[in-house]
């Protein structure tokens, strides 16, 4: 039995879509990530019940972070975007966390530039606060263990497996490579192919704009030390368009609702599929569909067919178009 509700949030539901389609469904995937890297601060003594825990954010880790906080008797102060919408942040109210929202901002390295700073500024007034500092401490790698055990137990192996999600700040889908590649030993197979929207500093693309917007969480206008491109042997690239399609898609065959970046994890991990027909292809779905309602949903109808839609393959990233593409990797450093 679970000794709080975060516990019972952030386990994820694996659900096989088809005989080598296989989907990760979380409530709130950041909750894995803050639950771990909090016990381990408190059982190594960083902090104590009581202290207070501060970090940036644009919405779900508010939420994650806010919940552990809740769980362990701490105190959690967010500095947010503006996107931040009335639920959560009613939620955050009633838990007890502080929330500072910044101003509206049309350019997202500015607003993320500007909530660094205020963090920098509440840690000069209260030095006794602890910073989580999620897209740069690989102690957010701790929650997703259990996971890749649970992956691992549920697939029948590690072998043939390839692994599909939104990189984000680099913890989801680096820690269950990682993991994964360390159970199925020396010539274990296990790739990762990450998924990006157009902008995106992580992997290169932030000189192709995409004009419906940035996908939020999956990607970042400032270097996360979090991110080990080496992990990584694909890459795709989703626009708007396609990521709507693709969550549509997902829940007119599968019944499952969730959000943007899972429509374009979805995308991704079909086309994976049949590029290599004998391989198990999970991805990861890393909230619900809520948040999405008017965005996303509400556009059901214009949401194109996605057999219309194929990824453009390009080999530099130079060549990057919307509304998808997908590169090879390989590996390489940042």
């Amino acid at each position: 039995m679970d000794q709080h509700i975060a516990e019972s949030i952030g386990r994820p539901d694996l659900i096989r879509l088809d005989d080598r389609l296989v989907c990760l469904r979380f409530e709130t995937m950041k909750v894995v990530s803050a639950l771990a890297a909090v016990r381990h601060l408190l059982d190594t003594g960083v902090v104590r019940r009581g202290d207070t825990l501060l970090d940036s954010s644009s919405g779900i880790y508010a939420y994650a972070l806010a919940l552990t906080c809740h769980r362990y008797g701490l105190r959690c102060h967010i500095v947010g975007s503006a996107t931040v919408d009335h639920t959560l942040r009613t939620q955050l109210a009633v838990l007890g966390a502080t929330l500072e929202r910044m101003e509206p901002c049309d350019d997202l390295k500015l607003d993320q530039k500007r909530r660094v700073e205020r963090i920098h500024e509440i840690l000069a007034a209260h030095p006794e606060y602890h910073w989580m500092r999620q897209y740069h401490d690989d102690v957010h790698y701790l929650g997703y263990r259990a996971i890749a055990d649970r992956i691992r137990a549920a697939t029948g192996t590690a072998d043939g497996l390839t692994v599909v999600g939104g990189v984000g700040s680099g913890a989801s889908t680096g820690a269950l490579a990682r993991y994964l590649r360390e159970d199925a030993g020396e010539g274990g197979d296990v790739e990762l192919v990450g998924v990006q929207p157009y902008g995106s500093v992580t992997f290169g693309s932030e000189h192709v704009t995409d004009p419906e917007m940035i996908i939020a969480g999956i990607g970042s206008s400032i270097p996360f030390g979090n991110v080990s491109h080496e992990l990584y042997d694909a890459l795709h690239w989703v626009s708007f368009d396609a990521a709507l399609a693709g969550s549509v898609d997902l829940l007119r065959r599968h019944a499952v609702f969730a959000g943007l970046s899972t429509g374009a994890g979805y995308l991704a991990a079909r086309h994976e599929r049949e590029r290599s027909p004998h391989r198990t292809v999970l991805f990861i779905a890393p909230d619900t569909g809520h948040r999405y309602v008017d965005t996303v949903y509400a556009r059901h109808r214009e949401a194109a067919p996605i057999a219309d839609l194929a990824p453009r393959e390009v080999t530099d990233r130079s060549e990057l178009a919307l509304p998808w593409s997908r590169m090879q990797w390989g590996r390489a450093a940042a």
